[in-house]
């Protein structure tokens, strides 16, 4: 049997750095479609299955971030980097904020980029490899690990696929002290301040969807990380 190459949607309207990208994952074994502005690139994302999203923030007709946000009213778990040359602290926060994976500034290494891809596509089938539920209470949450979702009583809410990987992470470890930085490099690979914020948007988004259990709470821990607090049976 061929195995199938994963697929990579690129919106980047950079005409040489798009063939250059494009040229050089097609020789690491990756499909490449490359869209030089964020409509095309939308219409390609909807009309068909990628592995993995790269997309450049300044683009004609939709921009990245815009692009990013459709994306993820789609597609919760499908990996999304971005590239950019907007190196500011509110962009990456803005683009992380917004459910992106990864945030590479311009100019990059190629090699660089290509392990970040690898990474990023590899973490997905751990949490889709079987279509058997895996089911975690949490309080008065039941929490659907392969699934990405959070049920209380008749009320079920999706989450996203780092959300789900970040209340996994903590209920593993409920009711112990967990590092930020261990949380950080199991599950982001590496401890920066970007990511660190990146961190702090999804921990209070998910504080707010376990709002309805009081007794169920993820507390800071100053100077050190979090503490996941779950009534214990």
């Amino acid at each position: 049997m061929i195995k199938e190459r994963p697929k990579i949607l690129l919106a980047e309207d950079d005409f040489n750095l798009g063939l250059l990208l494009v040229d050089y994952l097609k020789a690491e074994g990756f499909f490449v479609e490359l869209c030089n502005n964020g409509e095309s690139a939308l219409k390609a994302f909807l009309s068909n299955p990628f592995d993995l999203c790269l997309v450049d923030v300044m683009l004609p007709k939709l921009d990245g971030f815009s692009l990013v946000k459709e994306i993820r009213k789609k597609n919760h778990t499908i990996p999304v980097i971005i590239i950019s040359a907007k190196s500011l602290k509110e962009d990456k926060l803005n683009g992380y904020g917004l459910g992106a994976d990864d945030y590479v500034t311009k100019p990059f290494d190629e090699e660089e980029l290509l392990w970040k891809i690898k990474a990023v596509i590899r973490r997905v089938p751990k949490s889709k490899t079987k279509n058997e539920t895996t089911l975690i209470s949490i309080g008065k949450y039941s929490f659907d690990y392969n699934n990405q979702s959070l049920r209380i009583g008749e009320n079920i809410r999706r989450i996203t696929e780092r959300e789900s990987e970040i209340l996994k992470y903590l209920s593993d470890r409920r009711n112990n002290v967990v590092k930020r930085e261990d949380l950080l490099k199991d599950l982001w690979g590496e401890n920066d301040y970007f990511l660190g914020r990146s961190l702090d948007v999804f921990i209070t988004k998910i504080r707010k969807y376990l709002k309805e259990d009081p007794n169920v709470n993820i507390e800071n821990v100053f100077g050190v990380g979090f503490s996941f607090s779950v009534p214990v049976k």
